[in-house]
């Protein structure tokens, strides 16, 4: 699933995370959030960074993309 579809069906909660802490690691709460309505995670997902042990995180274009939605810009998909 894309990035601008879970953005919308994820807690406002979750959104607000991840833009006032956009970059940093993600903590347990916001990454089951993300995968209840996200999953499974394909690994070729560009906005998506996981781990060997397939912990997840955001790339730098998933970065990006929600510093882009922060500053109320259109983000870029690649």
């Amino acid at each position: 699933m894309s990035i601008e579809t879970w953005w919308w069906a994820v807690a406002p909660e979750t959104r607000e995370w991840l833009v006032a802490h956009n970059g940093e690691p993600l903590p347990d709460a916001v990454t089951e959030d993300i995968l209840g309505v996200a999953s499974p995670v394909d690994r070729d997902a560009w906005w998506a960074d996981l781990d060997d042990s397939g912990r997840l995180g955001l790339s730098d274009a998933g970065v990006d993309w929600v510093e882009a939605v922060a500053n109320d810009e259109t983000p870029s998909t690649p």
